[in-house]
């Protein structure tokens, strides 16, 4: 169960799945803790660090150890859009 109370569209697994998939990403890793940034990117020597645009500036610090990108947030891929697309297309 995710932090709405409720279950993703799309579960850890999956997700992983899907971004290991592209040809730019060597390897997919589980994060269990947002504290633990610095040692997951030395640990897998990440070069790049990509986070969501809801997460602006929070991992400036991580620059010291590799690149860090802020993405806008990709529209109708958020469980909380797919949910409303098909609650409204069922009506």
């Amino acid at each position: 169960m995710s932090k709405k109370q409720r279950y993703p569209i799309y579960n850890d697994e999956d997700r992983m799945h899907i971004i290991s998939s592209l040809s730019c990403v060597d390897y997919v890793f589980l994060e269990e803790s947002l504290e633990n940034k610095k040692e997951y990117i030395q640990k897998y020597k990440a070069d790049m660090l990509i986070m969501g645009d809801d997460w602006l500036d929070r991992f400036d610090d991580m620059k010291a150890f590799c690149q860090v990108k802020y993405l806008p947030r990709t529209p109708s891929v958020s469980t909380t859009e797919i949910i409303e697309i098909v609650k409204h297309t069922v009506r």
